[in-house]
């Protein structure tokens, strides 16, 4: 019996990053939905699987919000899609959650691993 290969464990998203994901994906350009979540599950090589219950209604907040924008076209497999890009005020909004996530990190980095006192 062949051993199974090991799949990275699923990690569970903080409150706010899957928006934060779908606009830095999006900023490589315009995709479809589903195209986003697979976008995203490849570059975490698989730790991240973002189900459709959570994407579209992201993606709907997004739209609200007018940080992007969406079309339909029709897909490489000849299926009708609707085709998601970052609008200008969804630019503005990636670069401020880019900054707020990483002084986000750098904290936690300072709590989890304190400067040695000498």
């Amino acid at each position: 019996m062949a051993a199974k290969e090991s799949k990275p464990a699923r990690i569970e998203l903080l409150q706010g990053t899957l928006d934060m994901m779908i606009l830095r994906t999006l900023q490589w350009g315009p995709q479809h939905g589903h195209g986003i979540g697979q976008a995203i599950r490849a570059s975490s090589l698989d730790a991240l699987q973002i189900e459709h219950g959570s994407l579209y209604p992201a993606l709907h907040r997004l739209r609200k919000q007018g940080w992007i924008e969406a079309e339909w076209k029709i897909t490489e497999n000849k299926q009708r899609a609707r085709y998601y890009r970052l609008t200008q005020r969804g630019r503005k909004q990636l670069s401020a959650e880019e900054s707020r996530w990483n002084r986000m990190v750098e904290a936690i980095a300072r709590v989890m691993k304190p400067a040695s006192s000498s």
